[in-house]
């Protein structure tokens, strides 16, 4: 089941999550990546952040998402849902994405198990150069993620791919081909569609991207996706978005079953603008 979130549903439960634990956890000591058959190894989750830098995205939109994901990860509210876990740890990296071929590693696997971990992993973050790059493709994106999964020398009982986008895929292999390859390898796949602007078609943006996020994009138990309408409230969806992903739990208020139907909009509508616009 597929489900659209609303950013306060949450909120709310990122506060479940955390429960009635007070104070902050402690970071675990030592860097030394552990061996697999170690205890150390587990996580409770592993974590992908896929992050948009086409250029539909203005400069002030890819500075406010690089500070919501920096802000989010040091936040309170993640830091008391990641005490409250079995291993009280995650795993993540965080790559930029563009066109079929052009990701980057931003962010390789680091763990977070506290302030401590957090704050280092969100300074990483913000002092890497911000950059734009043509194309959307989501398909390229999960296609790059997923054998990221094999390189984490830690070890998840959930693996998650998180996708933040403006606009839908336009280059590479059809989305849904890729969304199902993932799927098939139990990875989830949660949306973070941003729709702080009028769709335009300089930049080839559709209406009702968190329904072609819903039905195309997202997949696996428990996928949401945590639309941004409003470009103030980006920060706070990025973190709620993070603090549903770290309980692994859909909130069961103010939630919207999506129907396993026929698509609402076309999972090939990006292919479709950029043939009419550019004949290729």
């Amino acid at each position: 089941m597929r489900w659209c979130v609303s950013i306060g549903a949450v909120l709310i439960a990122g506060a479940m999550a955390a429960g009635g634990g007070a104070g902050i956890a402690a970071p675990n000591s030592g860097s030394q990546v552990p061996d697999a058959s170690d205890n150390a190894a587990a996580v409770d989750i592993e974590l992908i952040l896929a992050v948009d830098v086409s250029y539909s995205m203005d400069m002030d939109e890819l500075a406010v998402q690089r500070e919501g994901y920096a802000q989010a990860i040091v936040s309170k509210e993640f830091l008391q849902a990641l005490k409250s876990l079995p291993n009280g740890k995650i795993s993540v990296t965080y790559f930029e994405w563009a066109a079929s071929n052009d990701q980057k590693i931003i962010i390789p696997w680091r763990v977070i198990d506290g302030p401590e971990t957090a704050d280092a992993v969100a300074s990483e973050i913000l002092k890497t150069p911000i950059r734009r790059a043509s194309r959307t493709s989501i398909s390229g994106a999960i296609n790059f993620a997923m054998p990221l999964f094999d390189e984490d020398p830690y070890h998840g009982a959930r693996r998650v791919i998180d996708i933040s986008g403006d606009g839908p895929n336009n280059n590479g292999a059809p989305v849904t081909g890729a969304r199902e390859a993932a799927l098939a390898k139990g990875i989830v796949i949660n949306g973070l569609p941003i729709m702080v602007k009028e769709p335009s078609y300089s930049t080839m943006d559709i209406d009702n991207l968190d329904f072609y996020y819903e039905d195309c994009v997202i997949g696996g138990p428990g996928s949401f996706v945590v639309p941004i309408k409003d470009r103030d409230k980006f920060k706070e969806a990025i973190r709620s978005k993070l603090l549903l992903e770290v309980a692994g739990r859909t909130p069961e208020r103010r939630i919207v079953p999506v129907a396993e139907k026929e698509p609402r909009v076309s999972c090939l509508i990006g292919e479709k603008i950029w043939q009419d616009r550019w004949g290729r």
